[in-house]
């Protein structure tokens, strides 16, 4: 794959130019470049290069091994499916992919165990089929592609925004007003590299991260809100919704203090009370216009009920 750098690109690091050419994440741009597989004009350049007008940025994509991810039998909560993508409502507590400390027991195992075959081989031996991810301790919807063909459209559609993600959350502290729209650059936190954190210091590693929120009802001192991500950053919704004073619910990285209503029922929020309940997308193959839902988890719809009775 070659790649010719025109003007407005200049100036862009390489492994974000070499992670858009190729529609990869910035992560798997990256091991491409550590290991060899992108040159600019015949020249090898780290990662943080700036790129040129006229730069040449050829790619090569490694043939996809078999994966290393073993196939398990999980049950699989499947809203849509059909020859070209899948879309799961996946439980709390699962992880989306093997990493380390969690190699089984993952989406991606069960996903090998219901396609068998059928997943694209895009995402690399580790994330088979897997356009976008969503927290261990988030519920909800995550569309996986089943061939390279609906991998790359799906890509290209989160790339430019077309792919609508629809969030609840409960969260701390009250809204003056019914919507509204956090827009802050996220990046990775410069003391604690586990957690992400709001950028405001030009770092360039910092992304920009904008959710937008309406407030559905009110709770005292807990807001019940819909969220929908405009971009897609780690822990995007946790983190801002912390930076500006309104923390999700059983959140055990971003939240500083537990409230009333969580010490008084801490069986209902085994992490945080994070669901993806909708996604719109456009279908792969057809071009059709789709939505898809999913209930709220148990524990979520007893939260709110209680919540209403008690009127915090």
């Amino acid at each position: 794959m070659i790649y010719t750098v025109a003007t407005d690109d200049v100036g862009k690091r390489l492994d974000a130019i070499a992670a858009e050419a190729a529609g990869i994440t910035r992560s798997a741009a990256v091991r491409l470049i550590e290991e060899g597989h992108v040159s600019v004009s015949g020249r090898t350049e780290p990662k943080k290069y700036s790129v040129k007008n006229g730069d040449i940025i050829e790619i090569t994509l490694p043939e996809v091994k078999e994966s290393e991810a073993l196939p398990e039998n999980i049950p699989l909560d499947i809203v849509y499916e059909d020859d070209y993508i899948i879309v799961i409502n996946k439980p709390k507590g699962m992880v989306v992919h093997p990493a380390p400390g969690n190699y089984t027991g993952t989406l991606v195992n069960a996903l090998l165990y219901h396609c068998r075959d059928s997943l694209s081989g895009i995402g690399g031996v580790m994330r088979p089929g897997i356009v976008h991810r969503i927290d261990k301790d988030t519920s909800g919807l995550l569309v996986v592609a089943k061939c390279d063909e609906a991998h790359n459209a799906l890509s290209e559609e989160m790339k430019h925004h077309g792919i609508v993600r629809e969030y609840r959350a409960l969260v701390t502290g009250g809204f003056k007003e019914d919507n509204g729209t956090v827009n802050y650059p996220i990046g990775r936190h410069p003391v604690d590299r586990k957690k992400m954190a709001v950028i405001l210091s030009g770092d360039h590693t910092a992304r920009e991260a904008i959710t937008h929120y309406t407030v559905l009802a009110r709770y005292g001192g807990i807001s019940y809100l819909a969220l929908e991500l405009e971009t897609g950053r780690t822990h995007q919704i946790r983190v801002h919704m912390s930076y500006t004073g309104h923390a999700l619910l059983g959140d055990e990285v971003y939240a500083k203090n537990k409230t009333q209503f969580e010490k008084k029922h801490p069986s209902l929020f085994s992490g945080q009370a994070l669901h993806a309940k909708r996604l719109t997308l456009t279908h792969p193959k057809t071009g059709e216009r789709m939505t898809f839902e999913c209930e709220l988890p148990s524990e979520f719809k007893k939260a709110l009920e209680l919540l209403e009775k008690e009127q915090i």
